[in-house]
Formats: C-alpha cells, sequence, structure tokens
C-alpha cells in the first residue's frame, strides 16, 4: 500500500483509539509529566490544559489534552510524540490505550484485573492510608520501575507539605495508573515492612479483615472466565479492524476521513458481515470503552441545579454551550435514583419543541448516562412506533418527545375508548427551551392543564381528600426573553409570567462561580458591516416602473414604498378584499404585484439573476396554468389558451420588459453590494484560522438557497476551503421545497466531521440544535428579537470567535440590533430583579398570572365553541380563487382522519384537470406522486389527488378557495387553514363511495 494510505489509516485508528477508550485515558492520564514532553503544543493550548486541571481536576484537563491532541496535526511524528509522551510521563497504560497498534491494547481479561484490583485498593483505602509510610513505598516502587521520579518528587512534596496520609492518597492515586502495577506494589509493601497490608490485598488474612474467602472465589472466578473470552474477543477485534482498513481503502479519501466515517465503518464491517460471526462487537467496544460514564457537574452546573436536587420546579437559565442538558441529564438520574431507593415509582419526560432535538437529546445526553440503569427512548412525529405512546410510557423510564405527542394523548385521556396518559403518570418533566410556555404555544396548554390540577389539589386538601400526584417541573432556556417589553416593569412582568406558566419557585442564573462560566462559554468579538446602498440600481428601477404600470392598470394605488414589507402586507390585504369582493382584476394584480416585490426584495438580499429567476419562474408557471388541454386532446393538437384580457397584459408586461431585465443581470457592476461586503467578511474569517467552521443566518429559504448557489458559483471560496451547505426547515408553507427530517439531520452531522464547514440556515438553526463550535456567526440583514439574538451569537463559542451583523444601510437592522442588546441587558436585569423579590410578594405575582392564565383559556375556549358549533356545512359555498367559479358547498366536503379534507361531490371530477405534482417534481422524487388537481377554467391551483384505500379522491387545500356564507352573518373571506373556518364536516364515509356491483 502506498505510504499515503497507510499515513490516513494510520491517523484514523489513532483518532478512533481516542474516542473509543476517551474514558479509561481521562481515567490513566497524568496532565502535566505529558504536557512537559509534548514540544508541538501551541503555547495557548498548553495554558488552556493547565486552566482546566487546576480549575476543574485531572479529568477536566486531560480532556482539554486530549482536544488539544485531535485538533493537531497528523503524521508519524506526532503520534509518537503523544505516545512517548505517555510512556515517559508514567502514563504507559494511557499509552496502551492510545496506540494504534492493537498489539499493545489491553485484553479484556487484563482490564477485568486492573478494574478488581482497583476495587481491592478501594475497600482498603482507609486501612492503606492510616498505615503506609508512602515514603519508603514511594522509593521502592521507583527502584522496581514502577514510578519515575515525577512521581516520586510529587509525593514527596505532598508528604512535606500536608503530611504522610495525604502521601499515601497520592501514592496510591498514582499507582493505579500504572500497567501491570499490582504484584509489583505488593512486593514492594512487603520490602518496606507492610506485610500486613500486603496480606489484606492478596486475600491471605486470616478471616478476620474485609477481603474474605468469597470474595476471593468471586475474584479468580471473573478472571477465568475473562481468560476464556479474552482470545476470542482478540481475534474479533483483529478481524474487524482488517474490515475497517478494507473499508478506509475503498470508501474514505485520504485526507479528509473523520473519526465518525471510520466508526461508521467499523460499526457497519461488524454488525452487517454475512457471517454474523462478530454480532456483538459493537456492544463489546461499547462495553469496554465507558464501563460507567462519567457523569460530573462543574460548579457552576452544580449552583443552578441544586433546587432542582432538593425536588423544587425551577427554571434554569445558562447561555447556549453551557451545558444545560448536563444539568437535566444529572437532575433526572439523581431524581429516578431517589425514587428507587424509596420505592417509589419514578417516571421522567423530557419535552423538546422540534423533532430534531429528540434523537439529539436521547443519543448525545440522556442514553450515554442513562441506559445502564434506567430505560431510555426518544419519540417525535417521525418514530415508526408498533405500540401506543401510553404503552411506551409504561415501560420506559425516561421519555423524550415532543411536547405535542403529550399534548396530543393528554387530549385523548377525555375520551373513555381512547389509551392516555395523565399528567400523573410523571414525576418529572422537563422543558426545553421553555421560553416557548406562553399564549397558545404547546408548551403553555401542557402547563395549564398542570395548573388545573394545582388548584384542584388545593381544594381536595381543604376536604381532606387524597391529592392527585403531580410532578416535578424543570425548565431550561438560554434566554427567556422580555416579549417585547420597552420598561423595566413590562420586562420583570414578561419574566413573572413565564415563572408562572411553569410554576417555577425560582429562576437560577449563576451568580457564585460566574468567572468560571465565563471561561466555559466564551463571549465573540462582535462586528457590524454596513453595505453602502446609495449607489444606482437600474434592476430596481425596471421593477418599480413594471409595477407602477400594474398599479394604474388595476386602480390601486399604494402609500408604502416598493420593496418594503409594509408594501407587502398592503398587497395582500388588497388581495383578499378583492377575492372577497368577486373583483378578479384587482385580485390578480395583486397577486402579480407581491411578485414582483418579492424579487425587489432577493435583490436586496442576494442576486438580480435570482430576483430575475423568481420571476421568470412564476409567469412560466402563470402560463403553463392558462395553457390547457382536454382530457381528450392529442398531443399534437394546440393547447386551448385560457388567459382573459388581465392575464395577457400581465404575461404580455413581463415579456416585454424580459429581455432588458436579463440583460441587466449580466453586468457585475449592479451587484448587491451587501453580497461584497459579505464575501470579504467570509474571506477574512475563513483564512485566519486553521479549521474554521461557520453560520449564515437569513430570513427566508429562498435567500438560504440562493446564498448556497452563490457561494458554489464562486471559485474564490472554494480555493481558501469554504464547503458550504443550506439548512432549512421541514414545513410546507414556503414556495421553497422543505427539507425533510433526516436531510436536515445529515447536513448537520457533515458539519460536525467537517465535510461541510459553513451552514446557511434560517431561524431552524438558532436555538436547540447542537450544532459544533464555530468561530464565525453572521447574521445577514436578518434581525427579529433579543432571544434569537441570544441564541444565534451563542453558536459562536470557539476560542477568538466572532458575530457580525451584514446590512445596508438604510434597512434599520442595526437600529434593531441595538435595540435587542439593549432588550437582553433589560432582560438579566429584570431577572435580578424577580430573584431579590421577597419569596410572598414572587407567589402572589404568581398565584395572579396564573389564575389570569387559565381565565383567559377558558373564556377563549367559549368563543371557539360558539364560533365552532353555531355553524354547518350548509350555510357554506366554495369559490374558486381566481376565476370566482361556484365549486361546491359545504355538504360536499367529508374529512379523512381528521385531517384531509376532500370533495364528494357528484361530478366534481367534470370540474377540473390533472397535471403532475410540481413540486415533488422540483424535488426530483423517484416514487409515484398524486396528480395536482386544477380549475379546468383558468388553471387555479385547487389542492392533490390522494389514495385512500383505494380511492382517489380530490383533497383541497382552503386557501385556494374563497368561502361565501348564505347566512352573511359573516363576511365573504380567504381561509390559511381549515381549522380558522367556523364549521366541523362529517367524516368520510367510506362504504358510501365504494365502487360495487349486483355481485358484489
Amino acid at each position: 500500500k502506498s505510504d499515503n494510505y497507510c499515513k490516513g489509516t494510520r491517523d484514523e485508528l489513532f483518532l478512533y483509539m481516542i474516542s473509543c477508550f476517551r474514558p479509561r485515558l481521562k481515567q490513566f492520564i497524568q496532565v502535566q509529566p505529558v504536557l512537559d514532553r509534548l514540544p508541538s503544543l501551541s503555547a495557548e493550548d498548553r495554558d488552556r490544559v493547565r486552566a482546566a486541571a487546576e480549575q476543574r481536576g485531572a479529568a477536566a484537563g486531560a480532556e482539554e489534552l486530549l482536544q488539544a491532541v485531535e485538533r493537531g496535526p497528523r503524521g508519524r511524528g506526532p503520534i509518537r510524540e503523544f505516545l512517548q509522551a505517555l510512556e515517559h510521563g508514567g502514563c504507559s497504560l494511557a499509552a496502551c490505550y492510545a496506540n494504534p497498534s492493537l498489539s499493545q491494547l489491553p485484553s479484556p481479561a487484563e482490564e477485568a484485573e486492573h478494574d478488581l484490583c482497583v476495587h481491592l485498593v478501594q475497600l482498603l483505602h482507609g486501612t492503606l492510608v492510616d498505615r503506609m509510610r508512602a515514603g519508603p513505598v514511594a522509593e521502592k516502587c521507583l527502584q522496581m520501575e514502577i514510578f519515575q521520579d515525577e512521581d516520586v518528587e510529587r509525593i514527596q512534596t505532598v508528604i512535606d507539605n500536608r503530611g504522610n496520609r495525604d502521601g499515601a492518597r497520592e501514592l496510591l492515586s498514582r499507582i493505579v495508573q500504572k500497567k501491570d502495577w499490582f504484584s509489583s506494589f505488593l512486593i514492594a509493601l512487603r520490602e518496606t515492612q507492610h506485610e500486613d497490608l500486603a496480606d489484606d490485598l492478596s486475600g491471605n488474612t486470616g478471616g478476620n479483615h474485609l477481603i474474605s474467602l468469597v470474595q476471593m472465589c468471586g475474584f479468580l472466578i471473573a478472571l477465568l472466565f475473562l481468560l476464556f473470552f479474552s482470545f476470542f474477543f482478540r481475534t474479533q477485534m483483529y478481524y474487524a479492524t482488517f474490515l475497517c482498513v478494507f473499508h478506509l481503502e475503498s470508501d474514505v479519501s485520504i485526507g479528509d476521513g473523520s473519526v465518525s466515517n471510520l466508526n461508521g465503518n467499523l460499526e457497519q464491517s461488524c454488525t452487517t458481515s454475512d457471517s454474523g460471526t462478530f454480532p456483538f462487537y459493537e456492544d463489546e467496544v461499547e462495553r469496554r470503552a465507558s464501563p460507567e460514564p462519567d457523569l460530573t457537574l462543574r460548579d457552576y452546573q452544580m449552583e443552578v441545579a441544586k433546587p432542582a436536587l432538593n425536588g423544587e420546579n425551577i427554571i434554569i437559565c445558562l447561555p447556549t454551550g453551557s451545558g444545560k442538558t448536563r444539568v437535566a441529564v444529572y437532575i433526572t438520574k439523581d431524581h429516578l435514583d431517589k425514587k428507587r431507593r424509596a420505592s417509589e415509582p419514578g417516571k421522567v419526560i423530557v419535552l423538546v419543541n422540534k423533532v430534531p432535538l429528540v434523537e439529539q437529546h436521547l443519543k448525545r445526553e440522556f442514553s450515554p448516562f442513562l441506559k445502564r440503569w434506567y430505560q431510555v427512548i426518544g419519540l417525535s412525529g417521525d418514530s415508526q412506533l408498533k405500540i401506543s405512546f401510553p404503552e411506551v410510557v409504561r415501560r420506559n423510564d425516561v421519555i423524550i418527545s415532543t411536547a405535542q405527542i403529550l399534548e396530543n394523548s393528554l387530549l385523548n385521556a377525555s375520551k373513555e375508548d381512547e389509551e392516555s396518559v395523565h399528567l400523573s403518570d410523571f414525576s418529572l418533566i422537563i422543558i426545553d427551551e421553555c421560553h416557548h410556555t406562553q399564549k397558545e404555544g404547546v408548551y403553555n396548554n401542557i402547563m395549564r392543564r398542570y395548573l388545573k390540577e394545582k388548584m384542584k389539589n388545593r381544594k381536595l386538601a381543604k376536604e381532606n381528600k387524597p391529592l392527585i400526584p403531580q410532578p416535578q417541573i424543570l425548565g431550561l432556556t438560554a434566554s427567556p426573553g422580555v416579549g417585547g417589553a420597552t420598561s423595566y416593569s413590562k420586562a420583570e412582568e414578561h419574566i413573572l409570567k413565564i415563572c408562572a406558566n411553569l410554576d417555577a419557585c425560582r429562576i437560577m442564573t449563576v451568580e457564585e462561580h460566574a468567572s468560571q462560566l465565563k471561561n466555559q462559554v466564551k463571549e465573540p468579538s462582535k462586528k457590524t458591516v454596513i453595505a453602502d446602498d446609495k449607489k444606482r440600481d437600474p434592476f430596481k428601477e425596471r421593477i418599480t416602473e413594471i409595477m407602477t404600470e400594474i398599479q394604474n392598470y388595476c386602480q390601486l394605488h399604494p402609500k408604502s414604498e416598493f420593496g418594503t414589507q409594509t408594501y407587502e402586507q398592503w398587497v395582500i390585504r388588497e388581495e383578499r378584499r378583492a377575492a372577497k369582493e368577486e373583483k378578479r382584476r384587482e385580485r390578480v394584480c395583486a397577486e402579480h404585484l407581491k411578485k414582483y416585490n418579492d424579487a425587489l426584495q432577493i435583490n436586496d438580499t442576494i442576486r438580480m439573476v435570482d430576483a430575475y429567476n423568481h420571476l421568470n419562474n412564476f409567469y412560466k408557471e402563470e402560463k403553463s396554468r392558462k395553457t390547457v388541454r382536454s382530457d381528450d386532446d392529442d398531443d399534437d393538437e394546440p393547447a386551448v389558451s385560457k388567459q382573459d384580457e388581465t392575464d395577457e397584459f400581465l404575461i404580455g408586461l413581463f415579456h416585454a420588459k424580459k429581455k432588458q431585465l436579463k440583460e441587466l443581470t449580466r453586468n457585475p457592476e449592479n451587484e448587491n453590494e451587501k453580497l461584497t461586503k459579505l464575501r470579504n467578511t467570509l474571506m477574512e474569517e475563513f483564512t485566519k484560522t486553521e479549521e474554521p467552521r461557520g453560520i449564515i443566518f437569513t430570513k427566508t429559504r429562498l435567500s438560504a438557497s440562493a446564498l448556497f448557489r452563490w457561494i458554489k458559483d464562486n471559485p474564490k471560496f472554494e480555493e481558501v476551503g469554504i464547503k458550504a451547505h443550506y439548512l432549512i426547515g421541514s414545513g410546507h408553507k414556503s414556495e421553497t421545497k422543505p427539507m425533510t427530517q433526516n436531510e436536515q439531520r445529515e447536513v448537520i452531522d457533515k458539519f460536525r466531521c467537517g465535510n461541510v464547514n459553513l451552514l446557511i440556515a434560517t431561524t431552524v438553526a438558532e436555538e436547540g440544535l447542537d450544532i459544533k463550535e464555530c468561530n464565525i456567526v453572521i447574521r445577514y440583514g436578518l434581525v427579529t428579537n433579543e432571544i434569537a439574538m441570544v441564541q444565534a451569537r451563542g453558536r459562536a463559542r470557539a476560542d477568538e470567535s466572532t458575530y457580525a451583523l451584514v446590512a445596508s444601510d438604510g434597512s434599520g437592522a442595526v437600529e434593531r440590533e441595538n435595540v435587542n442588546i439593549f432588550r437582553e441587558k433589560m432582560m438579566y436585569k429584570a431577572i435580578q430583579r424577580v430573584q431579590k423579590m421577597p419569596q410572598e410578594e414572587y407567589l402572589n405575582k404568581i398565584q395572579s398570572f396564573q389564575l389570569q392564565s387559565i381565565v383567559e383559556k377558558q373564556m377563549k375556549m367559549v368563543r371557539d365553541q360558539r364560533k365552532t358549533y353555531k355553524k354547518n356545512p350548509s350555510l357554506i359555498k366554495f369559490l374558486c380563487k381566481n376565476c370566482s367559479k361556484p365549486i361546491c358547498s359545504g355538504e360536499d366536503i367529508q374529512v379523512i382522519e381528521d385531517m384531509h379534507h376532500v370533495s364528494v361531490k357528484k361530478d366534481f371530477q367534470s370540474l377540473y384537470h390533472t397535471r403532475e405534482n410540481k413540486t415533488l417534481q422540483d424535488k426530483h422524487a423517484d416514487y409515484q406522486t398524486n396528480g395536482e388537481i386544477i380549475c379546468k377554467d383558468c388553471g387555479q391551483a385547487w389542492g392533490n389527488m390522494m389514495v385512500h384505500r383505494g380511492l382517489d379522491l380530490p383533497c383541497l387545500k382552503i386557501r385556494n378557495f374563497v368561502v361565501v356564507f348564505a347566512d352573511k352573518k359573516t363576511t365573504n373571506n380567504i381561509f390559511k387553514k381549515w381549522g380558522d373556518l367556523p364549521i366541523r364536516f362529517p367524516s368520510f364515509d367510506y362504504a358510501a363511495h365504494c365502487p360495487s356491483s349486483d355481485e358484489d
């Protein structure tokens, strides 16, 4: 094999060994001696490792050291240097685990022997510390080459400064880190007149000491069993490594491989082998790599966790990247352990607001630390479950779930024939991103039930009746926000309302250990890049001329400026008004004006060519919709145009200006100044760091995909190593095709392992997702509220990172960002005021807001019931949104699975044509797609054909129709979703629509 290939394979094996045996390496590494023998390590890395060891302990220092080695250069030299530093720094056992040569790896029997010997020392630790003379034993261990000079010097220093007992503790902590130490240690004890201690450790005690005959038998049986097993495992390990190398040769490109790729190939080779000889390799590696994960909290984390550990309802407010989820895992384990010891039922549910967070929390946090003791499962709308949610709750101790799943099951609690769960089934509820617990959010709907039960318990307590069991509540957030407050009193009220909704007795922030938190969470440097928007824009001028012509044609005269948000709001209102009043000319013109306004906004954000393509694609679609073939037409016969005077004017106007617009897009002098500033910022940040990572936050899915194309089209970005991809949401409300959950997960995984180092994301990446630390975060003209600002800024967690705002001079983005900075300061001050409030005053305000929330919800339900149950389907008719043709009445609509609204009108198919689904075509779907149904007269889309139990049914989208109310008490309207319509439709009658014959 070539030298380059062998180098790549060795590097990958070295990194894999570190990732696989990380807990043991952290246990066996002595930081300072190893650090002194790594001359290639940068001064910055050295300082970081030393600071971690001094402030957070040896394990934290070892973790920082391993991270520095992983970030460092690759090749035989650096690997040899690290292994020699371990060997000569007194960490020979750690060197065995880090060595890419598997012949050095201790066998399971050797591991078990070492662990059991350590356990013996732990059992006798008090006796050893009290009776052992540490100095002579350390000197003897040095003579026997168990210890090195540095070990003895350190032990002697501890003896001189703190006494023999502490010296003995230091000796024991060091000797258990050595390779093959136990028998030599026994000899050292005997030769320094500690025969009684050696007898205790070896079991030669005469029956009066701690190590009994039963213990020693168990010890020997365990060793015999593991010796029997070791040969088979060793063979398996080498075979797996061979397969790994084979996969590397065929699949992994040298220089771009990652630990995750290697790990994946290893797992695949061992779990999908045809022979099935090695089915338990993955489990064994996992068992050896992490026999018991180290679940410890830093001081600042323990500070905020204490009230929850005492059973109180609290909100934990910690910055992004500070380990909120780890705190939640610790509290969960502590809670379940206490319940188990008290023989009480314990069950925890972790609620999240985004589907990707379920898998993230399950695999990266809760499962690794809890699966050894408790049953942990993750559930979301994407989960393919074969059992019901209530059954899942019964079978598991920890459930990580999207909040909507729990809400749906709680709704079923009122139906006697449905399985359901109750809040009393849980002993602890953890709410992630709990600042969303307000208004009509799903978190708040769940918590209102909790508050109602709490109030009911007060009544039951007065009547001396049994109380409803209630779970403990734990909320997690990086920023509760101020809810749009403009004064400190309103900001304080907002914080109190969040606390009230979560029934929190306090909101916890770090005070005592703030300096440790500051060291852990790096604050990025901030900069604002302003683009000059005063230069002439010929493309914008041509678009505004076209828009003026359309406005004069339909006699619409707005007061707001072209290309603004206010203009968009105005034109949407005009479109709805014209649809209600059946004024087709004004409605169609308003629809086209919105497209031109979109093009102006795209031109202001991205490239002219993207704005031009947006318009060109729209008019291609319009021409296609207005040109309809009858179902009986042959392909050779000309299509029939369905354009009226308004359509001809609008389509003709665009085509008359099309050539001029296209020519303007080819002139680079007219390019967007903001893109120039963005390019300069990216080039600067990606050339000053060895392994840069960044995120660009932008407003729309369209701008995210367009920025991705812009970067791909510019070779300069590739030269500096930028590997970009976009990350957008999974909802279907946008014209841009959404990303599926699997596509999102794949992009984030690529970003974590470095195959992608620049994400262009909408707000989907702002909060919750565990995205690897970045050194550059850019908000590209996107400024929303203070919560989003804090969340986005928290993504810049790498050392010497930058948070930048790129915006045009007259956009108002800089002013809004300054407002958000002020609101952030207001938020922290409001939290402090709430924390300092007298407990009685705090509780009175909380109870007042809780009562207000429940009453507001009850009044809303009453209003909704009045609206919903007053009207019946016969009162409404549906008109085509475009041509106002009557389509069907409410009596013709039936509902499938409380979701899909289908028309069951006889001869309904004579009113529409079917064509291929454009959205799924654009997505290049390789599966069979149902057709889109469009109006036969005007080409307006109505919905899609769906297949239900073998029946083809027209499924309608209400936003494509005007709803006319026959009772005249409700004005004609356009609704965005069926749920907004105050009508209840009957369920679909399958039997009535099945095709049948006399014989059937």
